[in-house]
């Protein structure tokens, strides 16, 4: 007699995905957000000891569009001051999401990038939840659409994380102390990385295209990441 088929769990479509997207997160203790001049916050799951400065961006959900312009100009700086900082990406979807964004939105290539879904580092850099006005207000809406007909980012499909979460960037030298800090006020906020990287004493390469393919480095050799 042949064993029963187990049932499988069944998968949510990519509407009941997106409306999970939409739904409030479990509450979180947030830490003010570290100031210029002070130590780092630290923490085994994003490591910043290796002698370089760093620069550490929190996105959005994986499919935002705002983050995957963030992602590109990251990449960017990985890619031509590969040896001068470190570059992380801490993402709050799930590693499976995660992973099947990054390709998408051109690779990682010299990007570390650090799985984050319970939103513990994001709490810890003092990133907490945005409100409605922040997250969807008309002007957000708007820089959506024009961030599409612009630079042709549009939404992609938001498969986990929330909505809600604020991103964040910060810049942190060699001794672990934060030089340059931002946080998002709404979600069509950009961190200029550009200015990131000067803070750290460097000049900043062009952010408005991709690597070259002479640079490139992880986006073809599949994708690290750490959770």
């Amino acid at each position: 007699m042949e064993p029963a088929l187990q049932p499988q769990p069944q998968q949510k479509s990519s509407f009941w995905q997106e409306v999970d997207t939409l739904r409030a997160p479990p509450p979180k203790d947030v830490a003010p957000a570290p100031k210029l001049g002070s130590e780092a916050p630290t923490s085994p799951k994003l490591p910043l000891a290796d002698g370089r400065p760093t620069l550490v961006v929190f996105l959005r959900h994986c499919g935002c569009p705002f983050a995957e312009k963030t992602f590109k100009a990251l990449s960017t700086i990985s890619s031509e001051l590969s040896d001068q900082i470190q570059c992380v990406a801490v993402s709050h979807s799930s590693p499976a999401a995660t992973e099947r964004w990054i390709p998408h939105v051109g690779g990682t290539w010299g990007v570390d990038v650090v799985v984050d879904e319970e939103r513990d580092l994001y709490a810890q850099w003092g990133l907490g939840l945005a409100t409605t006005w922040q997250t969807v207000g008309p002007s957000t809406i708007y820089s959506v659409f024009r961030l599409g007909l612009d630079e042709g980012i549009w939404n992609r499909p938001a498969e986990s994380g929330t909505r809600w979460q604020k991103g964040g960037a910060f810049a942190v030298d060699g001794s672990g102390i934060v030089k340059w800090a931002h946080i998002s006020p709404t979600a069509d906020s950009v961190p200029d990385l550009g200015a990131a990287v000067k803070a750290l004493g460097f000049e900043p390469p062009v952010l408005n295209h991709h690597p070259s393919k002479s640079s490139r480095k992880v986006a073809d050799q599949g994708i690290d990441i750490k959770y």
